[in-house]
């Protein structure tokens, strides 16, 4: 039988809670190696050592790492596909357990690439859109079509927090609006929202990664730079950024995480035409009802709710 071996860097305070996502992906057998476990045993075994090479402690620093063993086989390459893209979302809820990188030893990234690839299918969402790998084929639909290749970044169409927001997007686009993305990751909620009939949309992301990507997907769907813009910066801090979105927008979408969705609950407003809608998801159920709360203190009614395997997304005037 042969296995694949899989590596997941993380800090200290985040040992337990991946090892809990691991958990729940029936990852439970697990070989943790913790920088402080290094320590102790320098510190306790001085009679086997009396110099530790410079390299080897600076290897060492800071680095959690998360060791665990998949069959290679079919079901195997299927739960890390899943893995994968939990994990892209994990990121956004997590980012004080970073790097949270994702590594295989001995399998290089191209046949990695390739194994994923055949676990992530068309995709039905909502009434009116078929999410399509770039790599598949889809039968002829009625369905308005998205094709998509999501990279390295978050945004398959396959995580709920996405799915929410394009089964909203697809109900309140009909032809026109102007919408802004932020935190797009691969692109996919403003290009669907254009291939849904929406004129025009502007997405920014943290990720500089995120342009390429998202730029590549608009053009996979037939979708011009006159019509797409991207941009890399932090959405509640970067006042040039602020100051080239402009305004009068239809829908804004943030597709982020708790702490961002109520940064911009007070900032967003002027940049949403009367009228216009805010649509926020990646919210975990635990922090619901708190964000909830922000929004209406920030003055929004919320008008939809909807929710999706412990994850929420509001839509508010």
């Amino acid at each position: 039988m042969k296995w694949l071996e899989l590596h997941l860097d993380t800090q200290s305070a985040g040992i337990e809670p991946v090892s809990e996502l691991l958990g729940d992906y029936g990852i439970d057998s697990l070989v943790i190696d913790e920088e402080r476990d290094f320590k102790d045993f320098l510190e306790n075994n001085h009679q086997y050592w009396d110099y530790v090479d410079e390299d080897l402690l600076k290897e060492k620093r800071g680095k959690c790492r998360i060791t665990f063993y998949l069959q290679e086989n079919d079901a195997g390459w299927s739960k890390l596909a899943q893995l994968r893209i939990a994990l892209s979302a994990y990121k956004k809820q997590h980012p004080e357990y970073s790097p949270l990188l994702l590594s295989m030893e001995n399998v290089a990234d191209e046949d990695w690439e390739n194994n994923w690839k055949q676990f992530y299918k068309p995709m039905e969402i909502g009434e009116r859109l078929l999410v399509v790998p770039e790599w598949e084929q889809a039968k002829p639909s009625e369905r308005v079509k998205l094709i998509l290749n999501p990279g390295l970044t978050f945004g398959t169409g396959s995580h709920a927090t996405t799915r929410l927001c394009l089964t909203a997007l697809e109900k309140h686009i009909h032809g026109g609006e102007k919408v802004l993305d932020l935190g797009c990751g691969s692109g996919i909620l403003s290009v669907a929202a254009l291939a849904l009939g929406a004129s025009d949309a502007f997405a920014c992301d943290i990720d500089d990664k995120c342009i390429g990507v998202a730029y590549e997907n608009a053009a996979l769907n037939g979708i011009d730079k006159t019509h797409y813009t991207v941009r890399c910066g932090d959405v509640t801090t970067d006042k040039r950024l602020q100051k080239e979105f402009g305004g009068d927008y239809d829908v804004i979408v943030a597709n982020i995480v708790a702490d961002v969705i109520i940064a911009l609950s007070t900032q967003v407003r002027p940049f949403l035409k009367p009228g216009g809608i805010f649509l926020c998801s990646g919210i975990i159920d635990d922090r619901a009802e708190e964000v909830k709360g922000k929004l209406i203190e920030a003055g929004w009614e919320i008008t939809e709710e909807r929710t999706s395997e412990g994850w929420y997304s509001y839509l508010c005037k």
